[in-house]
C-alpha cells in the first residue's frame, strides 16, 4: 500500500502496536513521541521515528513539515497522543487541566490542521483519533480527563461531516481497558493530587481497584487497537466510530441501559468500592 501513516504516542502502549502494524502492511510509517530513544528499537521495523512535543506549536509543524519535505505528506493520521491526569476536579490546579487539554485537544487539532489540506486536496485519506469509552462515560475523580475525550469526541464528529465531501475518513476509535502505561501515571497523579485531602478515602478505593487483578484481568493488548486500525484503513466505507475491547463495548452498553445517571453513578460507585458518604 503506498501510503504515508504517522501515529503519536508511539513510545509505547496502543501507538507501538500501531505502527508496527502499519509498517507490517507495507505503509510507511512515522512513528512520533516526545522521547524517541524509547522508539529506537522500532527502526528494525523500517519505521521512521520524528520528535513531538503537542504543547510545542513549532515542533508540530516541524513534524509534519519533515515528513511532507521527506516523503510528500501525510495520508493515514492516528492521533493517539494523550495522558489521563487524575484528581478531584476541586484539587487539581488549573495549570494542568489547561496541560491536559494543549496535549490531549488542542495538539491533536493543531496536528490535523496541517494535514487535513492534502488529504481534501487528493480527496483521500483518514484521520483516525483515539478517544476513550471515557469519552462519552465519566467516572469520579478524571474529570478534566473526561472533558478533554468528550471534546475530541465533538470535535471529531464535526470534522467527519465537513470532509466527508472530499473522501477523507474521519472515525474514533473508543478503547476500554488496555495494558499500557496509562492507568500508572492516573494512579499516581490521583494519589498526588488529593491522596490525603477530604477525598482521601475515595482516592484510596480507587487506587486500590486500579492495582488490582479485577482490572487487570479485563485490560487487553494494545494490539486489539491496532486491529481495529488495520481494519478501518483496509475498509472501503469504515464506520464513525469502533469501541474495543469487548469489555469497553460491555461497558458502554451497560451504561446505556442503565437509562438514568442516578442509577449510573450509583452502579460506578458500587464497581469502584467508591464510600457512599465522606
Amino acid at each position: 500500500m503506498s501510503k504515508i501513516a504517522l501515529v503519536t504516542g508511539a513510545s509505547s502502549g496502543i501507538g507501538e502496536a500501531t505502527a508496527l502494524r502499519l509498517a507490517s502492511m507495507g505503509i510507511t510509517t512515522y512513528a512520533a513521541a516526545r522521547r524517541t530513544e524509547r522508539m529506537e528499537h522500532l527502526k528494525s521495523h523500517g519505521i521512521r521515528i520524528r520528535q513531538l512535543d503537542l504543547t510545542d506549536e513549532k515542533s508540530i509543524q516541524g513534524c509534519v513539515a519533515g515528513i511532507c519535505a521527506e516523503s510528500g505528506g501525510i495520508d493515514i493520521l492516528i492521533n493517539n497522543a494523550g495522558y489521563g491526569s487524575y484528581g478531584s476536579i476541586e484539587e487539581v490546579p488549573l495549570s494542568e487541566a489547561r496541560r491536559q487539554f494543549e496535549v490531549n485537544l488542542f495538539g491533536l487539532a493543531a496536528l490535523t490542521q496541517l494535514v487535513i489540506p492534502r488529504l481534501r486536496q487528493q480527496r483521500r485519506g483518514w484521520i483516525i483519533n483515539i478517544t476513550s469509552i471515557a469519552g462519552i462515560h465519566a467516572l469520579p475523580y478524571g474529570g478534566w480527563y473526561h472533558a478533554t475525550k468528550f471534546a475530541v469526541e465533538g470535535l471529531s464528529s464535526a470534522l467527519r461531516q465537513e470532509l466527508q465531501p472530499f473522501d477523507v475518513n474521519v472515525v474514533i476509535i473508543r478503547p476500554g481497558l488496555i495494558k499500557t502505561e496509562w492507568s500508572n501515571i492516573a494512579t499516581q497523579s490521583l494519589t498526588e493530587v488529593s491522596g490525603k485531602g477530604p477525598y482521601a478515602a475515595a482516592v484510596r478505593a480507587i487506587y486500590t481497584l486500579f492495582k488490582s487483578d479485577k482490572i487487570t484481568n479485563l485490560a487487553a493488548a494494545p494490539s486489539v487497537i491496532a486491529d481495529v486500525v488495520q481494519k478501518i484503513v483496509l475498509a472501503k466505507h469504515p464506520r464513525s466510530v469502533y469501541t474495543a475491547p469487548f469489555a469497553g463495548r460491555l461497558m458502554v452498553r451497560l451504561g446505556k441501559l442503565a437509562g438514568c445517571d442516578y442509577l449510573r453513578d450509583r452502579i460506578n460507585r458500587v464497581f469502584m468500592g467508591l464510600p457512599r458518604k465522606m
